[in-house]
């Protein structure tokens, strides 16, 4: 799969075995945003040594803003970790204009790729500035100290595919879409899934193929969405279960695990070939059950009798089946029989 093109959010690309190698040598005086595991990791592989780190705690905004009040000088800002790790650089590069360098150590979530920062103001999901990783650094010796499964978790943003373009589709036949429909972004979203389902035992093997492929597909969703200015082939109606949950429960997911659980549940809500891709998410390893989020059936049962009202609370959420179709208990009771719970 290409992944280069005008649009990819993505200043340089270094991918490969120890990418990351020296890296503070380059950059001028650098500041980290990350958490104490992945930087025991990568720390001695630096060169120099930062100037501060911001150990992220919370993405929460008045946390991040709290962070800024005081750091020293410096010229970029490392996002080093997972999606909270990277959107807090994010949002600090875009805040005082600093150079961004984003090393993911686990690619559960595609924001090592995008370019708006992922932050919440009491635990409402927004989506803040714009930041371009210069480089955006895989290193696959890295990225293979994580367990598998976080890594796996990154198919759930790719995934999603499948019931978000299903929503923009279904938005655009109501008349009810917020953007000019667009049949070559859909297409290249299925182009995107068919890439991902052809490397499904890489994937699931972790291996060097494995991992390039799932940061291909997230440069090349960049490639159709940044163009058109929105990401409505990627998010719809699973990803509105996850901001509800998330706000329910207060408490930060594995992204494209809590992802994956929404593609389940919505895709039957949708009845848009669920049995096809419950399959393939199960053949790829990714996590998706509630047990394994400690998220408890009752829990679960509120957030979707509650969903259709959350959404219509959010002015800023697409039209999607959500604001169609009926969730009552008989649906429910029918579609969570096969997920497993605490």
């Amino acid at each position: 799969m290409q992944y280069f093109s005008l649009s990819t959010n993505v200043s340089e690309l270094r991918i490969g075995n120890d990418s990351s190698k020296n890296i503070g040598n380059e950059i001028g005086k650098f500041i980290v945003s990350t958490m104490e595991t992945p930087w025991k990791i990568i720390k001695d592989k630096l060169g120099q040594s930062p100037e501060k780190i911001i150990d992220v705690t919370s993405v929460e905004l008045s946390w991040i803003e709290g962070q800024i009040n005081g750091l020293p000088d410096f010229d970029t800002i490392v996002g080093i970790g997972g999606g909270m790790a990277i959107d807090v650089a994010k949002y600090i590069s875009w805040k005082l204009g600093k150079r961004l360098v984003s090393i993911p150590t686990i690619l559960s979530v595609d924001a090592f790729t995008t370019p708006a920062a992922g932050i919440r103001n009491n635990h409402d999901v927004q989506y803040l500035g714009i930041a371009t990783p210069d480089p955006l650094i895989i290193d696959f010796n890295i990225l293979r100290t994580a367990p598998k499964e976080l890594n796996i978790a990154g198919i759930g943003d790719l995934f999603s595919i499948h019931t978000a373009s299903f929503d923009w589709t279904y938005a655009h036949s109501k008349g009810k879409s917020e953007y000019s429909y667009n049949e070559e972004a859909i297409n290249g979203g299925k182009k995107i899934l068919e890439f991902i389902y052809n490397n499904i035992g890489n994937i699931k093997e972790n291996n060097n193929n494995g991992l390039r492929a799932i940061v291909e597909a997230y440069i090349s969703l960049n490639t159709i969405c940044l163009p058109i200015d929105h990401f409505r082939i990627e998010e719809g109606s699973e990803h509105y279960l996850f901001y509800e949950l998330e706000e329910r429960l207060k408490r930060p997911f594995i992204h494209g695990n809590i992802i994956g659980l929404g593609i389940y549940l919505l895709s039957r809500l949708q009845n848009n070939d669920p049995k096809f891709i419950t399959e393939i998410m199960n053949e790829s390893g990714l996590v998706y059950h509630p047990f394994s989020m400690n998220i408890k059936k009752e829990d679960l049962i509120d957030s979707l009798l509650n969903l259709k009202n959350f959404v219509k609370s959010k002015d800023k959420l697409w039209y999607t089946v959500i604001d169609d179709c009926k969730i009552d208990m008989e649906w429910i009771n029918q579609n969570i029989s096969e997920l497993k719970f605490i």
